[in-house]
């Protein structure tokens, strides 16, 4: 029990960030805060121009982008509809729906105040963006606990197949009206990139994330990897982190939109594990044909005969 006392409390004093921190013999504190001057050419001036002219901008403008190719889409195509009064296919396990439920809390949390501290000099800085930063690593605590399992659980659905790129020819079948087998197996491509974003990209984030929030740890051994100083390797986690979290945000928002409005339903099924048959059928023809053939269920639909597995 004490051990862990201490452990929580090590913990809290990770976010004591302060005067009381400032003047240790690190690398960006006291002294060497002058001696890095002259590597402010090194990334520096990239990171300056480009928090304070482009960031905002391309923020900005693929946010309203996005937004705008789904009042579009909603609009013109409409969400797609599939009965639910037939069968219903176990698609989730309880263990999955649990990580998945952690991993969508962490990502609800981290996008919004990801983009608050991304630009805190608009909402006055203090004590609110020190809240959302203190956020921001809470739900980072949380992503790391769902982030394992997700990528162990889900790998090898989520390996490339010969016929992701005829899914990606037409778009899913999302530009159309016409309920058709959609050669997609039980994670379309759509998902397995949605997948190796937010658990790839999202390890990353991790990493050059725990750089800037720690700032001045040892890394000395990551620094003679990369041939860095201590403050270049910390505007470079800035430049990557921020521009690889407006893309995370971005395929956050369209895996939002395809599971509450694109597909009507679609999110009761990490509620209740259970799919629609004809969702399964037209949707994830592969993965129906596959469990069909392995007698787990037993199949009211006639099979696609372009359908191969």
């Amino acid at each position: 029990m004490k051990k862990l006392f201490l452990m929580i409390l090590s913990f809290v004093n990770l976010f004591g960030y302060g005067e009381e921190r400032m003047g240790q013999d690190t690398q960006i504190w006291d002294f060497h805060r002058i001696t890095n001057i002259p590597n402010y050419d090194t990334f520096g001036k990239l990171w300056t121009t480009l928090q304070g002219e482009y960031i905002a901008t391309i923020a900005l403008v693929s946010v309203i982008a996005v937004l705008a190719a789904f009042s579009l889409h909603y609009m013109v195509i409409g969400p797609k509809q599939f009965s639910h009064a037939g069968k219903k296919i176990y698609a989730f396990t309880l263990f999955e729906r649990i990580f998945h439920f952690i991993a969508a809390l962490s990502w609800v949390i981290l996008v919004p105040t990801g983009f608050i501290m991304m630009f805190g000099s608009y909402f006055g800085g203090g004590m609110f963006v020190r809240v959302c930063k203190n956020l921001h690593a809470f739900a980072t605590i949380l992503f790391i606990i769902s982030v394992i399992p997700m990528c162990l659980w889900w790998i090898k659905r989520m390996l490339p197949a010969s016929y992701d790129l005829r899914w990606m020819l037409i778009v899913g079948g999302y530009l159309s009206k016409i309920k058709r087998p959609i050669p997609a197996g039980k994670f379309n491509f759509g998902q397995k990139s949605w997948y190796y974003i937010a658990v790839f990209g999202g390890f990353l984030m991790i990493i050059t994330g725990g750089f800037m929030y720690f700032l001045d740890f040892n890394s000395t051994s990551v620094q003679s990897l990369f041939g860095l100083t201590q403050i270049e390797l910390l505007r470079l986690c800035a430049i990557i982190h921020n521009f690889l979290g407006i893309v995370c945000a971005l395929f956050f928002g369209i895996h939002i939109y395809m599971a509450v409005f694109a597909i009507k339903g679609s999110i009761h099924s990490m509620v209740s594990g259970y799919k629609e048959e004809e969702e399964v059928y037209i949707l994830h023809s592969y993965w129906y044909k596959e469990l069909s053939h392995k007698n787990k269920i037993n199949p009211s639909f006639s099979y696609d005969p372009k359908v191969k597995i």
